[in-house]
């Protein structure tokens, strides 16, 4: 995993993503070892956490092994990228899209 990306789980998911949301943007990778569009998502996703070092926080989690977040933010598809803000959902991306196209959908959320 890239040095700016950080692995999340359903017991650390409160305080690294909904409470750290609160001071800066906190973009969720959720995403399977199985799934090869998120395997292609994955370098964008470490170029973007890099590139926004210091304005967003950006983590990873694993929807195997992990349900419960999933399933309170109905993740229906990997894929999805969910932008935290003021601990809400400020946006939804899914799929395997290109960067500019997430960068774009940051440049909302990012002051």
């Amino acid at each position: 995993m890239a040095e700016n990306v950080h692995a999340v789980n359903d017991s650390d998911f409160q305080a690294e993503v909904i409470d750290a949301s609160k001071t800066q943007p906190v973009m969720v990778d959720f995403w399977a070892d199985w799934c090869r569009p998120c395997h292609m998502l994955a370098p964008t996703v470490a170029e973007i956490a890099d590139d926004y070092s210091g304005k967003l926080k950006v983590v990873k989690l694993n929807v195997d092994e992990n349900m419960n977040a999933p399933g309170r933010f109905n993740i229906r598809g990997i894929p999805t990228l969910l932008i935290f803000k003021g601990g809400q959902v400020a946006d939804q991306i899914v799929g395997a899209v290109p960067k500019d196209q997430i960068t774009k959908v940051l440049a909302r959320h990012l002051s």
